[in-house]
């Protein structure tokens, strides 16, 4: 029989252009080798352009997908996108709180073009429950403002965002500095007390819809294989860049990413 892989859960909403969200999550798991479980939030309506209409599946529904991929398969390590509203978030923070699998929550406020993907009682669920819960919190510039009340444009505000996050009960967090300015892209991982940048030149494309989710799913199958967190977000932040520069120009707006296999 062929080895067991790794086991990841996704609780995620579905994007219908396929770039991003539960089908982001998905390419990028089969890209890892790594066997993906669904749990979907909401269905959207969404183009390279912009997102439409959200329809979001009940709390209840939500909940039992959980359970079933939990009670079953199992699973190496969680992955948090969109959540939509409170009440789904609050459900599915009633069931990881029983379990300590591996959680990477990437904070989904809005999607790329401004609509809201998460309503203010979601996001108090973040802050007092599912962001302590995390192993891996994945903010960018303005889902960390509007976390923290800091956005980290600088070395000493992203400290303080840190520091916001540690009272939050979390203690890693990966700041995405893809809305920073510059020809270099900076993410920055606080872990451990201590921050690691990794760093790419920034590519002059507008295909890269979907880039959030395919790193936070990376970083995601890195856990369930065991790897450190460490050597999950290199290895992630490295797959995004490759994604990036494999984008097949689809769409007449923000295409998405190239999810091909890892090479190594």
């Amino acid at each position: 029989m062929p080895e067991t892989p790794p086991r990841l859960l996704v609780i995620a909403g579905s994007d219908s252009s396929g770039g991003a969200g539960i089908q982001a999550d998905l390419k990028t798991a089969q890209a890892f080798g790594v066997y993906a479980q669904t749990a979907v939030t909401a269905v959207t309506v969404q183009d390279t352009r912009g997102v439409t209409h959200v329809h979001p599946v009940p709390a209840a529904i939500v909940a039992a997908q959980v359970k079933a991929a939990l009670g079953d398969i199992g699973a190496d390590a969680i992955k948090i996108g969109m959540l939509g509203n409170g009440e789904i978030a609050a459900a599915v923070a009633d069931i990881l709180e029983t379990n300590d699998i591996p959680l990477v929550l990437d904070t989904v406020l809005l999607s790329s073009s401004g609509a809201p993907l998460l309503d203010e009682a979601g996001i108090t669920v973040l802050k007092k429950r599912l962001i302590r819960r995390s192993r891996l919190v994945t903010p960018n510039l303005p889902e960390a403002e509007a976390l923290t009340g800091i956005y980290p444009k600088s070395e000493h505000r992203l400290r303080n965002a840190a520091m916001v996050f540690k009272m939050l009960g979390n203690d890693a967090a990966l700041f995405k500095g893809g809305h920073g300015d510059g020809g270099h892209v900076r993410d920055v991982l606080w872990a451990g007390g201590e921050f690691t940048a990794f760093e790419a030149p920034r590519q002059q494309t507008v295909h890269t819809h979907g880039t959030g989710c395919t790193l936070a799913t990376a970083i995601a199958c890195g856990l369930a294989q065991q790897r450190t967190l460490h050597e999950a977000v290199a290895r992630a932040h490295a797959y995004v860049q490759a994604a990036i520069r494999a984008a097949p120009g689809l769409g007449k707006g923000a295409g998405p990413l190239g999810h091909s296999p890892l090479s190594g």
